[in-house]
């Protein structure tokens, strides 16, 4: 009876990942409309690259702006539906998955400096692998090992946090990122493409991790079949943040 109980139980958690996880996490692509100030980007499969102001890869480095935008995003690559639950966006011809996508969009309301947060081992991005090792992660409470670095931490003072739901928790990484990097007194504001559950619990996690930090409650929270069509939704929410970059 208790092995019976214990694949049930396996079985609804991994359903409860595919219900809650990301845009990133989802086959297919949307395709976005080449409206004047779409962001571009390079294509984001397998593991994460850093960016700073410039776009360069490595280590972030401030740009002279107050305002990072630090975002973890792992895309899959396989399926081809291009409208119904897509995990990959097109913009100008250029691929990136659904939090990079946003990203890129709050970089260019804000002015701030791009930081994708990278580990060192790769996650899978084909849809039912990357589910099975996400869960695993979470049995275990992993801590995966970053492979970039945030420079000049203390030029910040308002940190833009991008993420996918997975398992209604914040993906592993975000753990290791959160329990690295002392926020206090500074603003974290979350935003997340979903599968459907929101932000779960992620923020009440967030406060925890960084008791010093503000953590803004009324994050960005965008269904990952609606991410291609939400730029003017993106840029309404920023300007209603009333930041400047300087």
């Amino acid at each position: 009876m208790k092995k019976i109980t214990a694949i049930h139980l396996s079985a609804l958690l991994s359903l409860s990942l595919a219900a809650c996880s990301s845009g990133e996490q989802n086959a297919g692509t949307n395709q976005v409309s080449s409206a004047s100030g779409s962001p571009a980007s390079a294509a984001d499969a397998g593991n994460n690259s850093a960016e700073n102001s410039t776009g360069a890869e490595g280590s972030a480095e401030t740009g002279g702006s107050n305002i990072l935008i630090a975002y973890f995003s792992v895309m899959e690559t396989d399926g081809v539906d291009t409208v119904a639950g897509a995990s990959r966006v097109v913009s100008n011809g250029e691929l990136m998955g659904n939090n990079q996508y946003i990203a890129q969009i709050i970089k260019q309301q804000t002015g701030g400096d791009l930081f994708r947060i990278e580990t060192v081992q790769e996650y899978p991005t084909t849809h039912d692998a990357l589910l099975d090792f996400a869960y695993e992660e979470k049995a275990e409470d992993a801590r995966p090992e970053l492979a970039t670095q945030i420079e000049n931490l203390d030029s910040y003072d308002t940190i833009f946090l991008g993420f996918p739901n997975w398992n209604a928790d914040l993906p592993m990484p975000l753990y290791t990122f959160l329990e690295e990097y002392d926020f206090s007194g500074k603003t974290i504001i979350p935003f997340t493409a979903h599968g459907g559950s929101g932000f779960s619990r992620t923020i009440q996690t967030i406060s925890e991790l960084q008791p010093n930090a503000t953590v803004v409650s009324d994050g960005l929270s965008i269904s990952r079949n609606s991410v291609a069509n939400a730029e003017s939704e993106v840029v309404d929410w920023v300007n209603g943040l009333h930041l400047t970059a300087e």
